[in-house]
């Protein structure tokens, strides 16, 4: 069961102010400000702004004991510079969605060797990677910060975020590219079925808006160069989109099993009901031809959801706004679920820009919160549908949000490698 649920994006640093964004289709693409992009071929993406670590480390709620006093202290703002961005992130997300459970009023009863944690990252601290190598090469040596290492860990952001909520149970960290945060849901969903753990705290985190990453993906020629017009950049099954645009942010979900979060009286916004994950074995960064891998990752949460394809409402695409991943994995849907009727598909990429690790967990949340408000969010800046998307015969909602009523929602993500993850929720 999906009892919390915590955002920090590019549109919002809360849950309710990223989702009301991607309702209405507002974009969170910018021009870059952390660093000059003069001489890049990309000069765009979406940025987490106003965003102040100093008070996330300093939140005042946490778990407390039997005696009634806090298990831990909370992290000191001094501390903050002994994580990179990204572990900022992670913490602000995870606490928003631990608040959001109300597990905090709870943990007097409860055992922390059964909460866990698996937060996906995809890169890691790419950003003091950069930093500490220029002060090693300008002043040598001796001017590598003794926290470099636990900065840029990818683990360190579930390691942290354990410590602040005192989880003891997994402590676990998915890396899976563009699918890291997918596979940290699907496997914490596998944890509890397995009785290891009665709660997960589950989610992903990601925060490489710096010049060797967007300089990497740009020699790549995976990312847009519509740097005159950030806001229309990220335009998934456009005709005239051009590559994706790259997003920052954290969202977890916490995740309870049925029985243990129905005896506490929790709000439960949906259930996890299907989780499939598949490699393409292909190509490290195209996609099989018709989606074939996307497909069977997709085919399995179906099968193990006990659901019909008729009954899948809406799909949050992986949709990153590139020319063959967009094809291949709407081909993959329509020969999926062509039975359903009323099936909605979006990609609120559109909106963020990709979170490449992180994109898993925001997706999921916002399908799950789709679910609870009854509304499909957007596909923005779809404003000449590929013809190759159209022959699919979905409908990709473009532009604006469609209200109706969602029984099931599948979340999509795929990453470099060939790793395909699915992930399918369903209201109560």
């Amino acid at each position: 069961m999906v009892t919390g649920i915590g955002i920090v994006s590019p549109v919002g640093n809360t849950r309710e102010s990223s989702w009301e964004a991607v309702k209405v289709g507002k974009s969170g693409i910018r021009k870059i400000t952390h660093f000059d992009t003069k001489d890049c071929a990309t000069q765009i993406a979406g940025e987490v702004r106003n965003f102040d670590p100093s008070a996330v480390l300093a939140v005042p709620l946490f778990p407390r004991g039997k005696r009634g006093e806090p298990l831990i202290q909370p992290i000191h703002p001094r501390d903050k510079k002994k994580m990179d961005r990204f572990i900022h992130l992670a913490i602000a997300a995870s606490v928003e969605a631990y608040q959001d459970s109300g597990l905090d009023e709870y943990r007097d009863e409860m055992d922390s060797a059964m909460i866990g944690i698996n937060i996906g990252v995809g890169m890691g601290g790419l950003p003091a990677m950069e930093e500490t190598h220029a002060a090693l090469l300008t002043h040598g040596f001796r001017k590598i910060t003794p926290f470099f290492i636990p900065q840029v860990i990818a683990n360190l952001a579930a390691g942290q975020v354990s410590i602040v909520l005192h989880t003891q149970n997994t402590n676990y960290c998915s890396v899976s590219a563009c699918a890291s945060s997918a596979h940290s849901i699907g496997e914490s969903f596998r944890i509890i079925q397995r009785g290891d753990s009665e709660v997960m705290i589950a989610g992903g985190a990601e925060a490489v808006v710096c010049a060797l990453s967007i300089g990497g993906f740009a020699a790549m020629h995976a990312l847009s160069t519509r740097n005159d017009e950030p806001e229309k950049a990220s335009r998934p099954f456009d005709v005239q989109r051009d590559g994706f645009v790259l997003g920052e942010g954290a969202a977890t979900l916490i995740l309870e099993e049925y029985a243990f979060a129905k005896n506490r009286g929790a709000k439960i916004y949906a259930e996890l009901c299907g989780f499939g994950a598949s490699s393409d074995a292909f190509h490290i960064t195209h996609p099989m031809e018709e989606g074939d891998g996307g497909y069977r990752a997709m085919k399995m949460a179906l099968n193990e959801s006990g659901l019909m394809a008729s009954e899948i409402d809406y799909v949050n695409a992986h949709g990153t706004s590139t020319p063959l991943g967009d094809i291949q994995e709407s081909k993959a849907v329509a020969r999926l679920l062509k039975d359903s009727k009323n099936l909605h598909v979006s990609s609120t990429k559109s909106v963020t820009g990709h979170l490449l690790g992180a994109a898993g967990a925001i997706e999921s949340a916002f399908s799950v919160l789709a679910i609870r408000d009854r509304i499909v969010p957007p596909t923005i800046n779809l404003e000449h549908l590929d013809p190759t998307c159209e022959a699919t015969g979905l409908n990709f909602t473009p532009n604006s949000a469609v209200r109706k009523t969602l029984d099931a929602a599948m979340s999509n993500s795929f990453g470099f490698g060939g790793t395909n993850v699915s992930l399918l929720y369903r209201k109560l």
